[in-house]
């Protein structure tokens, strides 16, 4: 797919891989909606599953057809045929062939280990079952894709063996030789030593894939890469058995940035930062923060000198330029904030507001007392630019809430009711209304989104996608002041808001009424461009 040698092949396995990790599950519709943003990322294979070992994965290759995806190939995963057994008569490799794909990737034992207790064969059957299988899959018009699994805990045990491993996958035809850390234990001095020696004893194609249990598997990626690999497996967020894959929104950044290597399509990377936050809301997972490249904090300032420098020049702070990976410069909020922090938020709005401007003055002196107050700002910007627009003038109150009134009721079965009843005023139209939900905070959300819905029918885009409490005073028990912080998005946009009370319903209501508010708000703005925020 790529001539190259600047260029390198990314290999998706976010589909299956992916979801082994824990917490990670996705339905037959989530993978295909992840395989179209996939391709549009420019990614250049996608593992869509094991077919046939389930009904999800039997769909999904029945289905990822109808997507006539631009770019990408989608392959099926697969093992080696069993022990004893004739290739031609092995339902997995028989699966693969009738899966309708034009690529297989199949993994067999590299590690004597797995061959005499888990395969429970000899050494001389596993290099037959391999190269069988390979043989196999390539006389039914199939690309082979063979991922050595265990090999750097094989070639530690014994390199010769690991290495005929690789030999045999080569005389079936396998185009590519992937070599995987599957427990995720070596060190990059252990892959570059193995790479030398693979190198001297193999001309095909080689591949990398690893795991993160030493916290090591983009380096270990990376590395292989500076030694001549072409190949590259991971997954977006670096989701993944145990401690995950090596995450491809570090790894292809870092290849294309620093190392001058191509890994999507050319104009692709500013899109990564929007994938990989479109993979954790489809996984309904927070998306990681403090991520290289796409984390909401990974270009992030706070410290006033750290801030005054990023605004002289960003390279004193920053190691790219953030809308390289299509992420964005974000100074952080808090008591510790100095003028210089606040004026390039607030430039994103007003941008020829000078330093001294009194209204900057005034919202200095807003922040250091709201986070007196247990108010943090950081992960809330919503909240924070609500105020921004009420201190200059540009705030307009979209609804007024008059009251709330919460009752929890435990029905029969113990199922416990909430029911939330809401008054809001609309210009001169007064709405009275009530709503049922699992908890008092979701019955509160569907009675304002009822009450607003009709005016605003722009609400039901908004989805609240995270939910946090903090006790602030843990010294005082029950009684103890609380933070809320809220996540919401619209589909293309993530922002949060916060609330604080010795209520938690009332510090819950605070911020989901600003995140409603802040939704709707947000895209009024943007239509009128007035805020890049």
């Amino acid at each position: 797919m790529k001539s190259s040698p600047s260029e390198i092949v990314i290999y998706d396995s976010t589909l299956r891989d992916g979801v082994q990790g824990g917490g990670v599950s996705f339905s037959t519709e989530d993978k295909l909606r992840i395989a179209e943003r996939l391709d549009d990322l420019g990614i250049d294979y996608i593992e869509g599953g094991f077919p046939g070992s389930n009904p999800k994965d039997i769909e999904f290759f029945s289905e990822v057809p109808k997507l006539r995806l631009g770019h990408s190939v989608v392959t099926a995963f697969g093992s080696t045929r069993k022990a004893s057994r004739k290739a031609s008569e092995d339902e997995n490799l028989k699966m693969l062939v009738h899966s309708g794909v034009s690529t297989a990737a199949i993994f067999g034992k590299s590690w004597k280990l797995h061959v005499f207790e888990v395969l429970q064969t000899t050494l001389d059957e596993n290099l037959r079952m391999i190269e069988e299988s390979v043989a196999f899959l390539k006389s039914h018009g199939l690309r082979v894709i063979y991922d050595a699994e265990h090999f750097f805990d094989g070639f530690k045990t014994d390199a010769d063996y690991a290495i005929r491993t690789l030999q045999a996958a080569a005389a079936g035809g396998a185009e590519c030789l992937v070599l995987c850390d599957t427990n995720g234990g070596s060190l990059v001095s252990e892959v570059q030593q193995a790479l030398r020696s693979v190198r001297e004893n193999l001309t095909p194609p080689l591949g990398i894939h690893t795991h993160n249990d030493s916290g090591l598997a983009v380096a270990n990626s990376v590395a292989a890469v500076e030694m001549g690999v072409r190949h590259v497996q991971g997954t977006l967020n670096g989701y993944g058995e145990r401690c995950g894959n090596a995450n491809l929104c570090t790894i292809i950044p870092t290849l294309e940035l620093k190392l001058n290597r191509r890994c999507l399509l050319p104009g692709r990377l500013d899109r990564l930062t929007s994938a990989s936050q479109f993979v954790s809301q489809i996984a309904n997972l927070p998306h990681e923060q403090r991520q290289a490249y796409v984390g909401e904090y990974a270009f992030s300032h706070k410290g006033g000198m750290h801030v005054d420098g990023v605004l002289k020049n960003p390279r004193t702070f920053e190691h790219v330029p953030p809308e390289r990976v299509g992420n964005r410069r974000f100074t952080l909020l808090s008591d510790v904030s100095g003028r210089g922090t606040l004026l390039e938020r607030v430039r994103m709005y007003q941008p020829k507001i000078a330093k001294n401007a009194p209204e900057i003055r005034e919202l200095v002196e807003l922040v250091k007392r709201l986070e007196h107050e247990g108010y943090q700002f950081e992960s809330a910007e919503g909240s924070f630019e609500l105020h921004v627009m009420k201190i200059f003038k540009q705030y307009q109150e979209l609804f007024h809430k008059s009251g709330f009134r919460i009752i929890v009721e435990k029905g029969q079965d113990d199922i416990h009711i909430s029911e939330a009843t809401i008054k809001v005023q609309i210009g001169d139209r007064v709405i009275h209304t009530a709503a049922e939900g699992n908890g008092p905070v979701n019955a509160l959300d569907q009675a304002l989104r009822k009450a607003i819905a009709e005016i605003y029918p722009e609400v039901n885009r908004i989805r609240l996608v995270n939910y946090k409490v903090r006790i602030l005073e843990d010294m005082v028990g029950t009684a103890a002041k609380v933070r809320v912080l809220i996540e919401s998005t619209d589909g293309e946009h993530l922002w949060g808001t916060v609330g604080v009370s010795e209520n938690i319903i009332e510090a819950s209501w605070e911020a989901l009424v600003d995140s409603i508010e802040y939704g709707l708000l947000y895209r009024r703005y943007r239509r009128n461009g007035k805020t890049s925020g």
